[in-house]
């Protein structure tokens, strides 16, 4: 995709923010190099003369008039197969246009090459002539555009983690950056600018579903983590969302319990949607589901572990500390009709003392499923009938472990 650069004139970082979306070459001409002109020797002409003098450092190619009494030229975007600027054959050759008219066709032609920019997705490389509360201002030709904080790509942030979207936005002053127009009405004069569009365009079809990357957690909201991927050339380029149910393969209450801006994780991609630049993370798919895990499976078979697996054994068992309890509550529960432990076995190994309870995720025997639990060396495998589905179970667990102490 064909990136434009335009020259831009010098206009200093503070002066023109009361300019914004206005444009007026009157009241902007004090910061523009004047070109050579012969002297007037009529003072009402002067005020003339000084307007059509700037110079606004415009492409050799919207200048190819045969008249250059008046370097404002309207402009022509031919957005054919190369997309390319191209010198109109109205160009303003009128010597006696006013000021007032020049202005105007210089600001219609540009918003009408804004408006192209727009509906053709194309990439302009514009000048960032300043910052203000809300994002940076970058100059399209004679008009001013607004690229909000949000809009910038994530590649200045994790860059520089320790400084605020302020300080970041100051040192870009001057500096060239990549861009696309996402919004162009010349009636309500609102030209917004994206630079994490522009990385889209560009880094998006570097991406595939299944890829892996790693990544650094940007903002953290109660549906989710906004993580910013890393790629091969060091740089933090997208961002895409894990949502609350692909952080963990747990039952997530808060996000923030679990993930934490500027922490570095490891994501998978599991969805890419194109026509919204768009990307949906995971975190838990990066592990094989635990909710898989069988009692055989928890312990590893090599001949030297025991299973009590007999019938009669059943009802020998004893319930890990504090299992119990939560047994009893929840039968309390609707929709659970029976629990009993069906068997048990030890591992090598201690895990963890306390008791840990979850649910497989091994398909179901008619309404049956099984839940593991763990204290110790010791693990126990629990069959559960219930007309309840699996998300309905663990909601009746979490529940139950929220009542017992």
């Amino acid at each position: 995709m064909p990136i434009f650069t335009a020259a831009l004139g010098s206009v200093s970082g503070i002066a023109f923010l009361s300019h914004l979306f206005a444009s007026d070459p009157t009241s902007l001409s004090h910061h523009h190099h004047q070109s050579s002109s012969s002297s007037s020797s009529s003072s009402s002409s002067s005020s003339v003369s000084s307007l059509t003098n700037l110079s606004f450092n415009f492409p050799n190619c919207c200048r190819n008039s045969a008249v250059r009494r008046h370097p404002f030229h309207a402009v022509k975007i031919s957005v054919s197969g190369d997309a390319k600027i191209e010198a109109p054959n109205g160009a303003i050759e009128d010597s006696s246009a006013s000021p007032e008219n020049v202005r105007q066709a210089r600001r219609s032609a540009d918003w009408e090459a804004a408006r192209a920019y727009s509906e053709r997705g194309l990439i302009y490389q514009g000048k960032i002539e300043g910052c203000n509360g809300g994002g940076l201002i970058i100059r399209f030709y004679s008009i001013y555009g607004f690229l909000p904080y949000p809009q910038l790509s994530p590649y200045h942030s994790c860059k520089e983690p320790n400084k605020t979207i302020q300080e970041i936005a100051k040192a870009l002053i001057g500096s060239l950056i990549s861009v696309k127009i996402i919004q162009a009405d010349q009636g309500s004069r609102k030209l917004i600018f994206s630079e994490k569009e522009a990385m889209w365009s560009k880094f998006s079809q570097q991406i595939n579903v299944g890829d892996l990357f790693q990544g650094q957690v940007g903002s953290v909201e109660d549906y989710g983590a906004f993580v910013h991927l890393r790629f091969p050339d060091g740089s933090y380029h997208l961002t895409g969302l894990v949502h609350v149910s692909e952080v963990s393969w747990d039952l997530i209450q808060d996000v923030r319990d679990v993930l934490s801006e500027g922490e570095e994780v490891r994501v998978k991609v599991i969805k890419i949607d194109r026509e919204k630049s768009r990307l949906t993370l995971s975190i838990k798919q990066l592990e094989e589901d635990p909710l898989l895990e069988t009692l055989e499976k928890v312990i590893p078979q090599d001949g030297s572990v025991d299973l009590s697996s007999s019938a009669t054994s059943t009802y020998n068992i004893q319930p890990l500390p504090g299992l119990e309890a939560i047994l009893e509550e929840l039968l309390n529960e609707e929709g659970i009709r029976d629990i009993r432990i069906s068997r048990q076995g030890f591992e090598k190994r201690v895990v963890s003392q306390d008791l840990q309870l979850w649910l497989s995720n091994a398909p179901a025997i008619g309404q049956q499923f099984t839940l593991l639990a763990r204290a110790g060396r010791q693990v126990q495998e629990i069959q559960l009938t219930t007309s309840l589905d699996q998300e309905g179970i663990k909601r009746a667990l979490q529940r139950v472990l929220e009542r017992v102490p």
